[in-house]
């Protein structure tokens, strides 16, 4: 079961790469200063760099943190890492057809968590608890932080020292932003991909961050362009100045996270900063109907995929009988 695991793995890393590209760039494409193929360059790159720096942190919570797979015989352990991880990204590529920002994080934990429920084994409802509380408080506290920021930057624009290089400085601020948040989106999000890798003690930490971000990398160059639409300019309409508070904001939240270890949706982050910023500007600037639709997608997610994953163990062991 080990090469039928491991393309699962890719499988998802790939999923990811196309669908949470968009969290990155995509506020830099919708406002115009950057071009899609910088964008994924640059999305490329860093989030390879936070993968493989700091993605031990949320790859231990996912392999260990919602079921101790290590506990499980070798056999159902390797069962339930390769029907979460394909049921995960199964939902995610659908998702991204659809051009919806959903979370990788949700799925691949309500992937797990369902795997968890056919085998019958010990799931951490206390540690799914904490995880799902944080999972409200990312667009919240995101579209907060974009609002307070979005007002600090107005207003040190004004300032006429700094308005005379207004030009150059925002160029600056989102190319630096946006590698910012290409890096913790890599150091968070990589676990989803290869944290049960880990978990079923196949690999090494640092071996599951190598394989998630070249997975990643690969979806962003292939496919990532399709969700990018929908951030940079479905929901609300970008300014310069708005994409430098919504990235600074999104990346700061998602930072936080990562540093306990928590595998939170850089999806939602990024998209309640948009929110945060939409509201600033009015809301009858933003896609209202859009973001119900989001924010129902984001309510399936975790549901849908711990539902695919139980039926396919289900299946399994019962014909395996």
């Amino acid at each position: 079961m080990l090469i039928p695991l491991l393309l699962a793995a890719l499988y998802m890393g790939w999923s990811m790469g196309a669908n949470d590209a968009a969290n990155c760039v995509g506020a830099d494409i919708g406002s115009g200063v950057m071009s899609v193929r910088t964008g994924i360059v640059i999305t490329c790159i860093f989030s390879f760099l936070g993968a493989v720096l700091l993605g031990g942190n949320v790859i231990k919570t996912i392999g260990k943190g919602v079921i101790t797979l290590n506990e499980l015989p070798q056999a159902e352990a390797t069962l339930l890492a390769f029907a979460a991880l394909f049921s995960a990204a199964l939902w995610v590529t659908i998702a991204t057809y659809k051009k919806f920002p959903v979370s990788t994080s949700h799925s691949i934990v309500g992937a797990v968590a369902g795997g968890g429920l056919a085998l019958c084994t010990c799931v951490h409802w206390e540690k799914i608890w904490q995880i799902f509380v944080c999972w409200v408080l990312t667009p919240l506290s995101a579209c907060i932080l974009a609002i307070l920021l979005y007002h600090i930057f107005k207003a040190a624009f004004r300032i006429p020292a700094v308005k005379r290089w207004e030009k150059v400085i925002l160029y600056f601020l989102i190319y630096l932003t946006s590698a910012y948040l290409a890096f913790t989106w890599g150091a968070n999000d990589v676990a989803n991909a290869t944290g049960i890798l880990f978990g079923v003690q196949r690999f090494t930490p640092y071996a599951a961050s190598l394989i998630g971000a070249s997975a990643i990398i690969l979806g962003v160059v292939t496919w990532g362009y399709r969700v990018i639409e929908t951030v940079g300019s479905k929901i609300v309409h970008i300014t310069p100045l708005m994409t430098v508070a919504i990235e600074i904001a999104s990346a700061l939240n998602v930072h936080i996270y990562t540093h306990y270890g928590i595998p939170v949706s850089t999806s939602h982050s990024i998209v309640g900063a948009v929110w945060g910023v939409g509201i600033v500007q009015g809301i009858r600037t933003m896609n209202l109907k859009l973001a119900r639709e989001i924010v129902l997608t984001w309510a399936l997610t975790p549901l849908i995929s711990g539902i695919i994953t139980y039926a396919i163990i289900v299946t399994t062991l019962f014909f395996m009988r």
